[in-house]
């Protein structure tokens, strides 16, 4: 074990202190926000009756599914068409204000279960709130409707605004070259200046990266999120080096396993591309310590990103904040944007992805930020004709039909993947380095389900792992 990933292991007890401290402010600051707007009495958790406006009423769920646009689903369609899945929720206080907020059916941070429902009706909104583990739909409709009540936008009971304008990122998942393209010029009609998307050893990195330097300007920024493709750093310095030479290339998210703290050091001093990671792993002390990365991307419940974001600031380090989903989820991250100092990276919200943001009126993006809102609430109003439209049955089971991918290299190397019950399968597979590793010329597509034995017959196979044939 060299010293720098003995260092790792290390925990410095003041750090750790300080961020004991953070938290208890986070909270402290939070109770402060709301003693602003509601007498004492309201905000008691014993004072949830009858005669409170705050006593959560009635709490309504609507299952929805939104199609994503074109571009869009014929990439996601490989690994995440359960994307298309939202749960809506509606927080009906005693007072007759209505909370919205939303969550991912399948990808979230935190999932709302029917006992958080059934222990939240008939408590106080306000005391609530900050309960994380409430999930991301539930916590972001109670704030809305607390927010609505004071007559005062979320970020006033966030903290203290710093922020008028948040920067947001379009965001797509991996694609060849010429779906890349068509999403830059989408997201650059949009008002977007920075675009975020993935690294995979089955896509053609360079002639992403090279069409883009062709067709956008020096200032459209990218940033890859390879999700620890690069496996190592000696493996993945000779690409980082490639992909840097472009300037539009912004940022390089997880190149490796972030717990390898040393080998994303050596990534670092050989790039002027920024290194971001996800907070909290390796800890911040390694992290100013080592200098492991530039800064850090920032998500979950409001408790965890208010300290999370607190801790960021403390580091000198911007941060992104990702959380994912709809317009909805997108006005939630402009609020809580709006507090936090060091958010200073484009949020990743993916919003993008769908036909429809489910508001009556959409985030409006300008040389790739957006007003933070000082309207009551979220302040964007949820679209009642669109949420009917796409309502569903709520599915009793992760939709996952039979998909096989193929990609060809120009070697004559084929690799078929399946789906096989799991998330993520062709990205696990790439993290155990199962395709040839990062080669030019490769295209990667859906093989379309004819409905023949051979077809069948190679989708079963593959289900095991990637199946390779040779020309």
């Amino acid at each position: 074990m060299t010293m720098n990933q003995e260092s790792c292991n290390l925990t410095d007890h003041s750090s750790q202190s300080r961020r004991d401290i953070l938290k208890q402010a986070t909270f402290l600051s939070g109770m402060a926000a709301l003693s602003r707007y509601f007498p004492n009495d309201l905000m008691a958790e014993e004072s949830s009756n009858d005669s409170h406006p705050l006593t959560v009423e009635k709490i309504t769920r609507t299952s929805i599914r939104i199609p994503f646009r074109p571009v869009a689903a014929r990439n996601m369609a490989r690994e995440l068409p359960h994307w298309e899945y939202f749960d809506i929720f509606e927080v009906h206080l005693k007072s007759g204000i209505v909370g919205i907020g939303e969550g991912s059916m399948y990808y979230s941070w935190g999932f709302t279960k029917d006992d958080d429902i059934a222990r939240v009706k008939g408590s106080n909104a306000a005391s609530v709130m900050w309960d994380d583990s409430l999930g991301a739909g539930l916590q972001i409709a109670l704030f809305d409707a607390v927010a609505k009540q004071a007559g005062v936008p979320v970020h006033a009971l966030l903290g203290q605004k710093v922020n008028k304008i948040t920067p947001l990122s379009w965001w797509a998942i991996e694609m060849n070259a010429d779906d890349w393209l068509m999403e830059c010029q989408d997201a650059v009609k949009a008002g977007y200046i920075s675009f975020k998307t993935k690294g995979r050893p089955w896509m053609d990195v360079y002639a992403q990266v090279e069409t883009i330097a062709r067709a956008m300007p020096e200032t459209f920024k990218v940033n890859f999120d390879f999700n620890d493709t690069l496996l190592t750093a000696e493996k993945g310095i000779p690409i980082v080096k490639e992909l840097a030479k472009y300037p539009q290339m912004d940022i390089f998210e997880s190149p490796i396993p972030q717990e390898d703290a040393a080998g994303n050091v050596e990534i670092s001093k050989v790039t002027r591309v920024k290194i971001a990671m996800h907070y909290g792993i390796p800890s911040p002390e390694v992290v100013v310590k080592s200098g492991c990365c530039d800064g850090f991307v920032v998500g979950g419940g409001a408790s965890r990103l208010m300290s999370q974001g607190h801790e960021a600031e403390e580091t000198n380090r911007p941060f992104w904040l990702q959380l994912v989903g709809t317009g909805i989820t997108a006005a939630w991250s402009a609020q809580v944007g709006g507090v936090l100092k060091n958010a200073k990276w484009p949020a990743v919200n993916c919003h993008q992805l769908y036909e429809h943001d489910l508001l009556k009126r959409t985030l409006v993006v300008k040389q790739g930020k957006t007003e933070v809102k000082d309207l009551p609430g979220l302040g964007y109003e949820l679209d009642r004709e669109a949420l009917k439209k796409y309502t569903i049955e709520r599915p009793a089971n992760r939709p996952d039909p039979a998909r096989l991918i193929k990609s060809t290299w120009t070697d004559g190397t084929t690799i078929y993947t399946a789906n096989n019950g799991k998330i993520n399968f062709m990205l696990t597979a790439g993290q155990k380095g199962l395709y040839p590793y990062f080669k030019r010329g490769v295209r990667t597509e859906m093989v379309p389900n004819d409905g023949s034995a051979q077809w069948k017959q190679l989708w079963e196979e593959a289900q095991a792992g990637p199946v390779t044939r040779k020309a």
